[in-house]
């Protein structure tokens, strides 16, 4: 019953139809500007939940704390924020321990759905798969799209999007999925993404995410101009949210077009210090000053 109410809410306009919509595409303050609008207005107890939990994921996005709360979704939503606040590996792994506790005792679609985020975030792929694979409602199978494409398993991806398009080919979701299948496909594909991506835009305007990933399906044509352009614009229009994202696709964009990323390294190493991307350049640089080494000159 409760994934049949899901679907229908994809499917079926109620009033969280637009708060949806802005969370997913990005535009994580028009979301809480959305939730604030709609406060006042009678909804089901449901609702009423699920709108709570759109405002805590939206404050996430923009790096805020979180309340947190009394129901299992509102308290996986706190240990996301703990472990993303969190530095040393000892205390990811307690709160991994506290999640896989939390989602075993709670099998609810948003529950699961947040527990294979942070999974994934963690590194633990299968943990994260196994809780959205059997697709229970749009979002599931969103992640678990996004799963298959980590594993280069474009043809389970593509499955993940026709399901999508059965239930509703003009979700924000089905759309943001083929725009991920495009890009999955390289070169020959980026076109179709960026045609997604500029309706998407067109319709509830530029945000964060689809300024990246319009950029990167730029760089897939191989414009680096056009997409050190658009990540230009992004940071320029939402500097008071630095967006980790916009800052590595400028490293990126850099190196191809041959300028200096020190100062994107640099703004990187503030604003998230225990960036993947910078944990990857530090093992990089390590090996290149071992064997760097070996070839030294005494003087």
């Amino acid at each position: 019953f409760i994934a049949f109410r899901l679907y229908l809410t994809m499917t079926e306009p109620d009033e969280l139809y637009t708060l949806r919509a802005q969370y997913w595409m990005g535009h994580y303050s028009l979301c809480l500007e959305e939730a604030k609008t709609i406060a006042r207005r009678p909804m089901s107890p449901a609702l009423k939940e699920e709108r709570e939990e759109f405002i805590q994921r939206a404050q996430l996005g923009l790096g805020q704390q979180i309340a947190g709360g009394d129901t299992p979704a509102l308290q996986a939503l706190a240990l996301k924020s703990k472990y993303e606040e969190a530095v040393d590996e000892e205390t990811k792994n307690s709160i991994i321990d506290e999640m896989k506790t939390l989602a075993a005792g709670d099998t609810s679609p948003s529950v699961q759905l947040y527990a294979s985020q942070l999974y994934l975030s963690h590194g633990s792929t299968k943990d994260a798969l196994s809780c959205v694979h059997l697709s229970t409602t749009m979002e599931h199978s969103t992640m678990a799209l996004q799963i298959y494409l980590k594993l280069d398993r474009l043809d389970l991806a593509s499955k993940q999007l026709d399901s999508l398009r059965n239930v509703d080919e003009d979700s924000v979701l089905t759309s943001l999925a083929a725009v991920r299948i495009a890009l999955a496909g390289g070169s020959s594909t980026a076109p179709d993404a960026a045609h997604h991506l500029n309706s998407l835009s067109e319709q509830y305007g530029p945000s964060p995410m689809l300024l990246n990933l319009s950029a990167c399906a730029n760089c897939m044509t191989g414009d680096y101009v056009e997409a050190e352009a658009k990540l230009l614009e992004c940071k320029k229009e939402f500097s008071a949210f630095p967006n980790p994202d916009t800052l590595v696709n400028l490293i990126v964009c850099s190196q191809y077009l041959n300028k200096p990323s020190d100062e994107y390294i640099a703004e990187l190493k503030e604003a998230v210090p225990n960036h993947p991307f910078l944990e990857g350049l530090k093992r990089v640089e390590g090996a290149f000053l071992r064997e760097a080494m070996k070839y030294k000159v005494a003087a």
